[in-house]
């Protein structure tokens, strides 16, 4: 007998510089994402989280007091892994498989 197959959740992840442009969007992403790990690194952060991560705008403004676009994003991005979709509200990543 063949068992049925499970379908296997993928972790995504990416890594941040750690600095003072980064650190509001990385308490955003700890807010909105319950299940997300983080390691810390001399200069960057790894976030890793099963299925999706989620980067919201209003939690990334509400936790550094100042209006954020998500394409501020690529200024401290080191690399991600996932597919990412963007719009001007939220940024999310997740595979698409």
């Amino acid at each position: 007998m063949t068992e049925p197959r499970t379908q296997r959740i993928r972790n995504v992840s990416l890594d941040l510089q750690d600095n003072d442009a980064s650190r509001p969007i990385i308490d955003a992403i700890e807010r909105d994402n319950p299940n997300v790990e983080l390691k810390r690194m001399p200069g960057m952060v790894k976030l890793t989280s099963p299925g999706h991560l989620v980067i919201r705008r209003l939690t990334v403004e509400e936790m550094s007091g100042q209006e954020w676009d998500t394409e501020e994003l690529q200024l401290v991005i080191i690399s991600l892994s996932g597919n990412i979709d963007t719009d001007e509200d939220q940024i999310l990543i997740k595979w698409d498989r």
